[in-house]
C-alpha cells in the first residue's frame, strides 16, 4: 500500500514517572536503516488511496500477503468513501454538508504518506458507525488556490468544517484518534453501553478509554463527566448504568454508582479516579477540570512508543521532568525489565520511536556516543542532567530519585580538554573555563563564538593579531570558546561573536568589548583595562 515507514537507526522509549517525572528509553538498532527515498514511488502509493475509481488498491511489495489483502480492502473501501476535492467542487461540498473533515496533502510529503492510511482507516470506521462526517481530501500541490482559500498552509493538514466554518484539528493521528476526535466534535463525546455483549464488543475496538458509571444519566456529577468528555480531544469516553456491565470493562471496580476510571492496555491497566497520590483527595468530587487533570497524569501507558505523530501529546503533558535512556538494542533487552520496575516505583508512564534521539544527544554534546546514556531534562528550568556512572538499575533508580528531590547537579556539555601548549590563542572548553578563565590569576580576553556564525571568523583573526601584539604581557591571556559545543553556568551569551575581558582581580564582572571595533581600537581598550602601562607594548597595530 504505502511505503513502509523507514526503520530508524534508533527507537526512543519514554516512561513517564508520576509527580512530574518522565522516564524515557532510547534504543539504537544494530542494523542500518533502509530508507525509501523514491518520490515517484511515494506518489504512486498515494494514488492508490487518492484515485476514486472502481479498482481496489494493491498492497506494497514489501508487505506480507495477508497484510496486502487487508490493506487493499481498506483502501478500496476508502476510495468509495473519501471524496476527492478540486477547484470545482471544494466550496460546494463544504457548503452543502454539515460536517466535512478534510485532509490537505502533497504527493511528495512523507508525513502525508504516513497519515493517508490512518485517514482511510478512520473514514471506514466513521462510515460503519453511521457518522454524519463527510471525509474528503485535497491535493494542495495540484490545487494551491483552493488550499489557500481553505486555510491549508502545510502538509499534512486536517481541518473540520462545521456548517462552512473551519476548526483546526487537535487530536491524535492514528485512525482511532481521528475517529474519536471527529465523533466528539460532531456531538457524540460519549458512547453509551447497555449490555454485556456491547461491552465485550467495545473492548475489542478500544485499547484506551474512560469509563463512567452512573445509575442515572443526569445530575451534577454526570454533567461534569460529559463536559470532560467533550473537552478532551484524545480519549474515548464510555458510560454505563449497570455495575455488572461496568465490571466487564473495569473488573476490579468496587463502586456501584458514580465511578470514573481509565483503562489502558498494559499491566497497570485499571486506574480509578481518586486512587493515586494527589488525586486521592478528589475521590467523590466530580468536576470537569479535576477529571481532565486526572486523565493528563494517567493516560500514558507504562511504556509508550513515541513517534513524530504523537510526540506533541507527550511533550505537552504535565510531566516536566524527563529521564531519557539511550541504549543499544542489545543493551535495551537487558535493561527493559529493571527499567520498568524502576518506573513502577515512581508510578510511571510513557515511550518512543524514530529519529528523535539526535536533538536530545546534541543538547548533551554526545551525539556520537555509542554507549548507553541516561539523561534527564527539567522543562521547568531548561536544565539537563547526565548519569556519569555505569547505567546499572540501582544507579538509574538513584538518579531518578535525586532528580525528583532536586539534589542532582545540572549537566553542562563540554568538548574534550585540548592541548594548549605553545598556542598563542588558548582553546577553552566547558570543563576548563573555571581553571583557565574564572580562577586564573591573569587577565583573560575571551572570544565566544560558534561555527555557524558569519562574523566570527573576522573577529577571530583580530584576536589572533592582538594576541601576537600583546605576546610580551605576562598577565594577559587570549582565548576562545565554541559556545555551540560547550556550556558553563557562568557563561551566558546569546550573541556571537562576543568578546569578554575578565580582569585579574574581578572575574565575576567581565567587561564586554565591541566586536565592531578595529584592532587598533581594541588594543587601546585592552591597555586601559590592564592598568599596567609599563607592561604594555607600544601601539603599532
Amino acid at each position: 500500500m504505502f511505503p513502509a515507514k523507514p526503520t530508524s537507526r534508533s527507537i526512543l522509549f519514554t516512561a513517564t514517572i508520576f509527580v512530574l517525572l518522565i522516564f524515557t528509553i532510547y534504543v539504537t538498532a544494530n542494523e542500518d536503516p533502509t530508507v525509501e527515498t523514491d518520490n515517484e514511488g511515494v506518489d504512486s502509493d498515494l494514488q492508490e488511496l487518492i484515485a476514486i475509481d472502481e479498482q481496489g488498491g494493491g498492497g506494497g511489495e514489501e508487505q506480507q500477503q495477508g497484510d496486502q489483502q487487508k490493506e487493499a480492502e481498506v483502501l478500496s473501501k476508502a476510495q468509495r468513501i473519501v471524496l476527492e476535492l478540486n477547484s470545482d467542487n471544494a466550496r460546494r461540498v463544504i457548503d452543502q454538508n454539515e460536517f466535512v473533515l478534510i485532509l490537505g496533502y502533497a504527493p511528495w510529503c512523507a508525513r502525508s504518506a504516513e497519515l493517508m492510511p490512518q485517514f482511510a482507516e478512520a473514514a471506514n470506521k466513521l462510515k460503519d458507525l453511521g457518522s454524519p462526517v463527510l471525509m474528503a481530501k485535497l491535493d494542495a500541490e495540484r490545487y494551491p488556490k483552493v488550499a489557500s482559500t481553505l486555510g491549508i498552509k502545510g502538509f499534512p493538514t486536517l481541518l473540520l468544517f462545521v456548517n462552512g466554518t473551519s476548526q483546526v484539528y487537535t487530536g491524535g493521528f492514528s485512525g482511532e484518534d481521528i475517529v474519536i476526535w471527529a465523533r466528539k466534535k460532531t456531538g457524540l463525546p460519549v458512547i453509551r453501553i447497555s449490555s454485556s455483549v456491547e461491552a465485550e464488543d467495545f473492548q475489542k475496538k478500544y485499547h484506551l478509554f474512560v469509563l463512567g458509571l452512573f445509575d442515572k444519566f443526569e445530575g451534577h456529577d454526570y454533567e461534569e463527566f460529559i463536559k470532560a468528555a467533550t473537552t478532551d480531544n484524545e480519549i474515548q469516553f464510555v458510560e454505563v448504568s449497570s455495575s455488572s456491565v461496568a465490571k466487564i470493562l473495569f473488573p476490579n471496580i468496587n463502586a456501584t454508582d458514580h465511578f470514573i476510571g481509565i483503562v489502558k492496555s498494559e499491566p497497570e491497566k485499571y486506574i480509578a479516579y481518586g486512587e493515586l497520590l494527589i488525586f486521592n483527595q478528589l475521590e467523590g468530587i466530580f468536576e470537569k477540570d479535576t477529571i481532565l487533570q486526572f486523565l493528563e497524569y494517567n493516560k500514558f501507558p507504562l511504556v509508550t512508543i513515541l513517534t513524530e505523530l504523537n510526540s506533541a501529546r507527550v511533550y505537552s503533558s504535565p510531566f516536566k521532568l524527563q529521564v531519557i535512556v539511550f541504549a543499544d538494542s542489545d543493551d535495551f533487552k537487558n535493561l527493559i525489565q529493571p527499567l520498568q520496575e524502576i518506573a513502577r516505583k515512581f508510578i510511571s508512564k510513557d515511550i518512543a520511536d524514530e529519529n528523535q534521539a539526535k536533538p536530545f544527544l546534541t543538547l548533551l554534546g554526545i551525539e556520537d556516543s555509542e554507549n548507553t546514556v541516561v539523561s534527564a531534562f527539567d522543562n521547568r528550568m531548561s536544565s539537563k542532567y547526565l548519569l556519569e556512572s555505569n547505567p546499572t538499575p540501582s544507579n538509574i533508580e538513584e538518579f531518578c530519585s535525586r532528580l525528583l528531590h532536586g539534589t542532582l547537579s545540572p549537566y553542562f556539555k563540554s568538548q574534550p580538554i585540548p592541548d594548549n601548549k605553545e598556542k598563542i590563542l588558548q582553546v577553552i572548553v566547558g570543563k576548563t573555563l573555571d581553571d583557565l578563565v574564572l580562577s586564573s590569576p591573569k587577565n583573560v580576553l575571551l572570544e565566544v563564538y560558534t561555527p555557524w556564525c558569519i562574523n566570527c571568523e573576522t573577529t577571530t583573526k583580530q584576536i589572533e593579531k592582538l594576541a601576537k601584539h600583546f605576546m610580551g604581557v605576562d598577565n594577559l591571556v587570549f582565548a576562545r570558546i565554541d559556545a555551540s559545543a560547550n556550556e558553563h553556568p557562568k557563561l551566558q551569551v546569546d550573541d556571537y561573536p562576543t568578546l569578554l575581558f575578565y580582569p585579574a582581580g574581578d572575574k565575576a564582572n567581565p567587561v564586554k568589548l565591541s566586536t565592531k571595533s578595529t584592532s587598533k581600537d581594541l588594543a587601546t581598550v585592552i591597555k586601559s583595562l590592564l592598568r599596567a602601562k609599563k607592561d604594555v607594548p607600544k601601539d603599532e597595530l
